[in-house]
């Protein structure tokens, strides 16, 4: 098949920790071609979905892990299969690729299927079950945000849209600091944001788990670096191997239908204890370190749940 990945430049990702690598690497084991094109140079021309960028090889090589061919304009259509793996924000840009995606269907499978993801962020698809998340309020108002301080005493506050962990803060009940960063985070955005209940378990760890279309195989530990509460790895956090306890796989069970119903093909979700706290489909990660752990090839899984839906 002749594979697109819409995402930030390969030529800067980390080899060992990538999903997007991961992902073009088994697609060329499996005999797939490559190219690759930054979101800035998708375009909608007079009737035309076309793209500026390079065919590419890759090899797990530090440093000459992506040889790129000259820069040319495609039409996607001539495509059989395209990734939409650009990192948030989830801001209008970002949805606004989704738009123009959306377009190429059903001639070319766009993976995962841009309408959802629009419809789906991380932080708001888990408002559909709210018997699987901890204490969850979404304002922009500052007394409604003081209000589920109140009750609940210690909070996490983050950004509706963020990533990676950044722009996530703990406030504890005899913290003062939540009228300044509300003023912080308003001063700069008009979106609202997220405050959940604090919860403890996540000393031991936020469980990524991941789900191929619907079914999930496998999952990572990630567990905060001392003296933090964030346990993303983009800030520290440490991966670990653990397995799937009855809990992960209820929360599956009850989630999987509806993201393999909606062409979610490659999602991860957060699961801190006994709670689910994020649905992430925009660009998931955890594919290396879960095949180093458990010795499963799961970028396999996900070529060989495309390559069905592509016969």
């Amino acid at each position: 098949m002749k594979i697109a990945f819409q995402m930030d430049p390969i030529a800067d990702v980390n080899i060992d920790a990538d999903s997007s690598f991961r992902l073009a690497e088994e697609a060329q084991a499996r005999g797939h071609t490559l190219f690759f094109y930054a979101p800035d140079q998708l375009a909608y021309q007079e009737g035309r979905m076309t793209a500026r960028g390079h065919d590419f090889t890759v090899q797990r090589v530090q440093g000459d892990h992506a040889h790129l061919g000259p820069l040319r304009e495609v039409d996607l259509t001539d495509f059989d299969v395209i990734w939409l793996r650009q990192d948030p924000p989830f801001d209008m840009h970002y949805i606004t690729t989704t738009h123009l995606l959306d377009r190429l269907a059903p001639d070319v499978l766009v993976v995962n299927d841009p309408f959802w993801v629009r419809n789906y962020p991380e932080k708001l698809l888990v408002l559909d079950f709210p018997d699987l998340t901890p204490p969850t309020t979404i304002a922009r108002d500052l007394d409604t945000i003081k209000a589920f301080k109140a009750k609940h005493g210690d909070v996490i506050l983050k950004p509706l849209y963020g990533n990676g962990g950044a722009g996530v803060f703990r406030l504890t009940p005899e913290d003062r600091n939540l009228s300044s960063l509300h003023e912080l985070f308003t001063g700069f955005s008009r979106e609202p944001l997220i405050v959940q209940k604090f919860l403890p378990d996540v000393s031991n760890g936020d469980k990524r788990v991941i789900l191929v279309d619907g079914e999930p195989v496998g999952a990572i530990n990630r567990v905060p670096a001392a003296g933090e509460t964030r346990s993303n790895m983009h800030v520290g956090g440490r991966p670990e191997k653990i397995g799937l306890t009855d809990r992960d796989l209820e929360i599956c069970a009850r989630i999987g239908p509806l993201l393999k119903e909606k062409g979610q093909v490659f999602v991860g979700i957060d699961v801190i204890g006994d709670y689910l706290t994020e649905i992430n489909v925009t660009s998931p990660t955890g594919i290396q370190e879960l095949e180093r752990f458990d010795g499963v090839n799961i970028a396999a899984k996900i070529w060989e749940a495309i390559e069905a839906k592509r016969p």
